[in-house]
């Protein structure tokens, strides 16, 4: 009877360690396996915003990855001439957002992350005539963006991949514009 009792006691403390301890287990975005972030063009950098659930307790970190085309202008040493740059490559900006798991309710967190801006003037001034004159991005047009969810940061639990298209211009991207998958 004692020996029972003992092995009673040991699954009712496992069963209690593990309600305390959810982990995620379907972390996706709120909406269903369509849902797609909304996007955000603020010129040199790009705002994600969504709503995640399935998560479990723990802190949460959205990191965005977002490609875009490069609009930079030259100025020569002498500060006179501003052509448009000749041939910017596309450029890769990243930003994330921790989330600490007091303020994930019942599984549900919203989210809202920015990316940095590049940095301008670009060194070696690539896209100019030489580099001697310094090369500025004015503006990105963004193609693409991968959000990826944390949870505990370092374990991945969820990627949203989303191509733009029509590049995006300054303002809110339409959604006609954004394509996701989710895995």
């Amino acid at each position: 009877m004692r020996r029972s009792l003992v092995v009673v006691a040991i699954v009712v403390a496992g069963v209690m360690l593990s309600a305390t301890t959810a982990s995620a287990t379907n972390v996706h975005l709120k909406g269903g396996k369509n849902a797609e972030p909304t996007f955000t063009d603020n010129g040199l950098t790009l705002t994600a915003a969504g709503d995640l659930t399935g998560l479990g307790n723990g802190d949460v970190l959205v990191n965005l990855s977002a490609t875009a085309d490069v609009t930079a202008t030259c100025t020569n040493p002498g500060g006179g001439t501003q052509p448009p740059g000749q041939n910017p490559a596309p450029i890769t900006v990243t930003g994330s957002q921790a989330i600490p798991a007091a303020e994930i309710k019942n599984g549900n967190t919203p989210f809202n992350v920015t990316t940095n801006p590049p940095v301008s003037p670009i060194p070696g001034a690539p896209g100019c005539p030489n580099p001697q004159w310094t090369e500025s991005i004015t503006d990105l047009r963004f193609t693409g963006a991968t959000i990826t969810v944390e949870q505990p940061p370092g374990t991945l639990v969820l990627t949203v991949t989303c191509t733009i298209s029509p590049a995006s211009s300054n303002g809110g991207v339409p959604a006609g514009a954004v394509s996701c998958s989710q895995s």
